[in-house]
């Protein structure tokens, strides 16, 4: 019985050991990385953005940046920003839950409540129409809004989006046991911490496969951000539940309109490009699908000069992407990173083959 004490005694002391370390954890983090934009109560969340005014001389519509699963606003606004300032008014914001976002009772994990706090925030700020610009999971978002804000969208940017249902369904184990109530929050806030930080460098390295992962990029774009406790049980709520909404919304982006863009590399290690990116440009009419040999999951950071001309494209531009993503393609050709330890996606048979 004493033996049965013990180790009790034990599991408790190391359950606050843990807590200890990743409170610590936590604090450490947001020193290191603080919120650098503004904050707006929406919807009865704190929403953390970055907001670049109109230049005089606009020669692009405003654009809107949402980021995808596991990031903030630093992950679209490092790379694309310095690309299109002086061009045109930007807006990166940290989406519900995520990077200095408060989660706010109406967002959880449902992509058009998402949108909705979008729209308010462009309320907000005045910006009564956009081109919106989704990567990854912020895909999903990207494609809820222009369904849903139809009047609010010039155009549709995807960038390796996740958008539609996938086989099985199925996410990373440590996402459907973070949504598990009391057992969940109890993993959040002992073990995550601890196990992202040994496991982020080499994640990392296969969302960027087979491209090269940019000289500091965990640290520049703030992405242990997602290691607090708050953060991991949102990117895990909005991960985990994304094939349950996605087998109610994908049959309705027929009803988009806006001019839309979608890139996606053919070497993607995250997400199913065949079925998501296919899908959108099956989807939505006029759609124009832009593939890239030897390209990951980062178009962002990898072809950011290939987005830029997508934006270009969704204004209205005469743009040839083709030949942009050509040069993309040369450009990275060589690229074998992570190869080797970073196993490809095994695509599902699919009549509809890239063009």
């Amino acid at each position: 019985m004493n033996l049965i004490y013990a180790a009790f005694a034990f599991l408790f002391a190391l359950i606050f050991v843990l807590i200890g370390v990743t409170r610590v954890g936590s604090w450490l983090i947001e020193r290191r990385d603080p919120a650098i934009g503004e904050f707006a109560s929406i919807g009865g969340a704190r929403i953390h953005y970055v907001h670049i005014p109109a230049p005089a001389n606009a020669e692009l519509p405003p654009i809107v940046f949402i980021h995808g699963a596991s990031a903030n606003l630093g992950d679209q606004m490092l790379p694309l920003r310095p690309l299109l300032e002086g061009r045109a008014e930007m807006l990166f914001f940290d989406r519900p839950g995520h990077g200095w976002s408060g989660r706010g009772p109406g967002n959880n994990e449902d992509p058009s409540a998402q949108a909705n706090t979008l729209a308010a925030l462009m309320d907000r700020l005045g910006i009564r129409k956009a081109i919106i610009v989704g990567h990854s999971f912020g895909g999903v978002v990207t494609a809820a809004f222009g369904r849903e804000h139809a009047d609010r969208t010039l155009g549709l940017v995807f960038l390796a989006p996740a958008t539609h249902p996938w086989p099985g369904g199925a996410t990373s184990w440590y996402y459907d046991l973070t949504t598990v109530p009391v057992i969940g929050r109890l993993f959040s806030e002992t073990l995550t911490y601890l196990a992202g930080t040994f496991q982020m460098a080499d994640s990392t390295t296969c969302v960027f496969s087979p491209n090269k992962v940019p000289d500091d990029y965990l640290g520049t774009a703030a992405i242990p951000l997602v290691l607090r406790p708050s953060a991991f049980r949102a990117n895990a709520t909005d991960v985990a539940g994304l094939y349950r909404y996605t087998l109610g919304a994908a049959p309705r982006y027929k009803e988009i309109r806006a001019p839309t863009v979608v890139i996606s590399g053919d070497r993607d290690k995250v997400v199913y490009a065949h079925i998501h990116s296919v899908g959108l440009v099956r989807d939505i009419p006029g759609a124009e699908l832009v593939w890239v040999h030897n390209l990951g999951h980062k178009p962002d950071w990898i072809a950011s000069d290939l987005v830029v001309g997508a934006i270009e494209k969704a204004a209205g531009k005469d743009t040839d992407l083709q030949a942009i993503a050509r040069t993309v393609e040369a450009r990275i050709a060589g690229d074998t990173y992570g190869v080797g330890k970073c196993a490809d996606i095994k695509e599902p048979q699919t009549e509809l083959a890239p063009s």
